[in-house]
């Protein structure tokens, strides 16, 4: 068994949709990046590799290559599970953190557990995603940003 831990933050701009856990968030603003800027796909993203031994995910999916330009970031979590697959690992449980004070999150939860969990081969059950505030402390209480942590375990298949 291996653990892993994994984090990611993003300035909110206007001009760009909202995408947390592969889920479009109706607001206002969206997340700065060279991708879609996904928070909570990054950190599971960084957890899984961290878990493996692996290098980051921007050694993996660099912001200086074009072809990630736009990107979904669940392309960059498939890419990633198929080095799971390649390194014989699989998913025992992921637990995450979305940090942000703007939009409410709780309405989402659910939908980001149904389109992340069948993409990392794991039962809803076994995926917490909890949404938190910083009560109005730092970028992320400020609402100028989002981050996300997560925690995962794997283990050899």
């Amino acid at each position: 068994m291996r653990i892993g831990t994994g984090y990611d933050l993003h300035k909110l701009i206007q001009g760009r949709e909202l995408i947390l856990g592969g889920v479009k968030i109706p607001y206002d603003k969206g997340l700065l990046g060279h991708s879609d800027a996904d928070v909570l796909v990054h950190a599971i993203i960084d957890s899984l590799l961290g878990a493996m031994g692996e290098k980051d995910i921007g050694t993996h999916f660099p912001d200086t290559d074009d072809s990630f330009k736009d990107i979904s970031s669940i392309l960059l979590l498939q890419k990633t599970m198929q080095i799971m697959q390649n390194n014989g690992y699989k998913i025992v449980n992921i637990d995450s953190n979305i940090i942000c004070q703007k939009p409410k999150l709780m309405p989402y939860i659910d939908k980001m557990k149904e389109r992340l969990a069948p993409l990392l081969n794991i039962d809803e059950s076994m995926l917490s995603i909890k949404a938190k505030t910083n009560e109005g402390v730092d970028a992320t209480g400020l609402g100028e940003a989002i981050s996300a942590q997560c925690i995962c375990l794997i283990e050899k298949i």
